[in-house]
C-alpha cells in the first residue's frame, strides 16, 4: 500500500500544487492515485481530485480518532496504486504550539507513511539544504525521503539546491519552476476551487515532467495497513436533499458516505438554479460562498419559499456555516448590500473583515437532528461572516482558548443551523440520528 505525504516548512509553500501535479503525471503513467488532504479544508481537495481522477477524501486527527482515521484512509485507499496524501500548515503546526498533535508529522507517524518535504526554494540555494535539515531532524519519528523544489528559477538553480541538500543526505525527488500560470489564485476564503480555477492540463504535465516518479514511488513503500471490513450499507428509509452548486459544495465525502450507510438516500439540488427543493424527507446544507452568491440566492424568490415551506412542515433541516447564512432572514455582503434569504432561522448575518477559525469541542444545548442535549461533539469553524446579535437559541457551547464562553448557532425542534463544521463519518451515531430523524419526519 504505497503512500507519501507531502509537507512543507510553512503554509503558501505550494503543497496543493505539487501534489496536483504528482497526482497527474502518476496518473498520466497510467496509475490509480487515491488523494488525501490532511486537516478540514474543503478546497484543496478539489484540485487534488481534479489532477487525480479520483475524488479527495479528508484526514482530520482532530476530528477523527486514531482508529477511525486508519480505517478510512485504508478503505479509500486499499484500490489505489498509490495514496499521496497533502500536509496542513508546515510539517509540525498544530492546534498549539508545544505538541505535534494534530500536525502533518503526526498523521504521518500514525499512517506510518514518508515525508516529501516541498520547499519554496525561491531566493535560495545553500539555506535550503539549512531549511530541510532543520525539517527533518526536529521530530521523532517522521522519516524525510527527500525534497521537492518548487518555484526554482532554471534547472541550473534546482542543481545548486540539490548539491547543498547532497551535504546533508537528502535527495531532490524532483522540482518545478516557478510559473505563474501554475498558481492557484486566493480569495477572501482560501483557495479557489477546482470548478473555479482554471488550469491548463498540458501545461502541468510539462510542468510536472522534472518529477522523479521512480524515486517518489520508491519512497512511497510502506507497511500494510490492516484492511477495514467492507461498509454495510442499510437499506434506504430516508431520501436527503443536499444543496450542492457553485454557493453550497463543502461536503467531506466520508460524511456523505456515512449517511448512505446510514440509509439515506442523497439527492442534489441547487438553491441557486432550481424552483423548489426535491420530494425528500430531510434537507441538508453544507458551507460554501452564499456571500459571492447573495444576490442571485435572494433573486430566486420560489426556491426561499420552498425552503420555508420544507422546514414549517416539521421536517429535519441541517445548515453549516454557509446553510447558516442562507437559512437566516438577510445577509450583509462585503459592500453593505442587504440580501433576503429563507427567513428559517431568525437570525441576520453580515460579511465582515476579521476570520473566525479553530477547533472546537463543543456541547449540544438542545436536542437536534444530529445529536440530543448534552451530547459532546468536535467540529471546527472558518468563516468571515457573522450574526448581528447573540444567538437567541443557540445550538452549541464551547470553551473559547482565552476561556470565554461561547454559545453559537441555531436549534429549535426540527432546525439545526451552526457556523460549526461536523464530519459526520467521526461518530456514525451522528449520521443515523439525522437519517433516523428524516425517516420519522412528518
Amino acid at each position: 500500500m504505497r503512500r507519501i505525504v507531502l509537507a512543507a516548512p510553512h503554509s503558501g509553500s505550494g503543497k496543493t500544487t505539487v501534489a496536483s501535479l504528482l497526482c497527474l503525471a502518476l496518473r498520466h503513467r497510467g496509475l490509480r492515485v487515491q488523494p488525501f488532504k490532511l486537516g478540514p479544508d474543503y478546497l484543496d481537495p478539489t484540485h487534488l481530485g481534479r489532477a487525480a481522477g479520483q475524488e479527495a477524501r479528508n484526514l482530520d486527527s482532530f476530528l477523527l480518532s486514531p482508529e477511525r482515521l486508519r480505517e478510512l484512509f485504508a478503505r479509500a485507499a486499499a484500490p489505489a496504486d498509490i495514496s499521496v496524501l497533502e500536509g496542513v500548515m508546515g510539517l509540525y503546526d498544530g492546534r498549539d504550539p508545544l505538541s505535534d498533535e494534530h500536525s502533518t508529522a503526526d498523521l504521518a507517524r500514525l499512517l506510518e507513511a514518508a515525508v516529501i518535504l516541498v520547499i519554496d526554494a525561491g531566493g535560495m540555494a545553500r539555506t535550503v539544504a539549512a531549511v530541510a535539515t532543520g525539517l527533518r531532524d526536529y521530530g521523532e519519528g517522521v522519516p524525510v525521503a527527500g525534497v521537492i523544489l518548487n518555484r526554482v528559477g532554471s534547472a541550473r538553480h534546482a542543481e545548486l539546491c540539490e548539491a547543498a541538500l547532497s551535504q546533508v543526505g537528502l535527495p531532490v525527488l524532483g522540482f518545478v519552476t516557478r510559473d505563474e500560470a501554475l498558481h492557484l489564485p486566493s480569495r477572501h476564503l482560501g483557495l479557489l476551487s477546482a470548478e473555479q480555477a482554471a488550469w491548463d492540463e498540458d501545461l502541468a504535465l510539462e510542468a510536472a515532467r522534472h518529477l522523479r516518479l521512480e524515486a517518489i514511488l520508491e519512497a512511497a513503500e510502506a507497511p500494510a495497513l490492516p484492511t477495514p471490513p467492507a461498509p454495510v450499507y442499510t437499506r434506504p428509509v430516508a431520501r436527503i436533499a443536499y444543496a450542492h452548486d457553485e454557493a453550497f459544495h463543502f461536503y467531506y465525502p466520508d460524511a456523505l458516505e456515512e449517511l448512505r450507510l446510514a440509509g439515506a438516500e442523497l439527492v442534489p439540488f441547487s438553491p441557486l438554479r432550481d424552483a423548489a427543493v426535491p420530494a425528500a424527507d430531510g434537507l441538508l446544507f453544507g458551507g460554501g460562498y452564499p456571500e459571492a452568491h447573495a444576490a442571485e440566492l435572494a433573486a430566486n424568490t420560489a426556491m426561499r419559499h420552498s425552503v420555508r415551506a420544507f422546514a414549517d412542515s416539521g421536517r429535519p433541516v441541517v445548515a453549516e456555516c454557509g446553510g447558516l447564512m442562507y437559512l437566516a432572514e438577510t445577509l450583509e455582503d462585503q459592500s453593505g448590500g442587504l440580501h433576503a434569504m429563507c427567513g428559517v432561522v431568525p437570525y441576520r448575518t453580515r460579511m465582515q473583515g476579521r476570520l473566525t477559525l479553530g477547533y472546537r469541542d463543543a456541547v449540544a444545548l438542545q436536542p437536534s437532528p444530529l445529536a440530543r442535549a448534552g451530547a459532546p461533539l468536535r467540529g471546527h469553524e472558518f468563516h468571515y461572516s457573522a450574526l448581528t446579535h447573540p444567538p437567541t437559541r443557540p445550538a452549541y457551547r464551547w470553551t473559547a482558548p482565552d476561556g470565554t464562553e461561547v454559545t453559537e448557532g441555531y436549534a429549535a425542534s426540527n432546525i439545526l443551523a451552526s457556523y460549526l463544521h461536523l464530519h459526520y463519518a467521526a461518530d456514525p451515531q451522528t449520521a443515523r440520528r439525522f437519517v433516523a430523524a428524516c425517516a420519522g419526519s412528518p
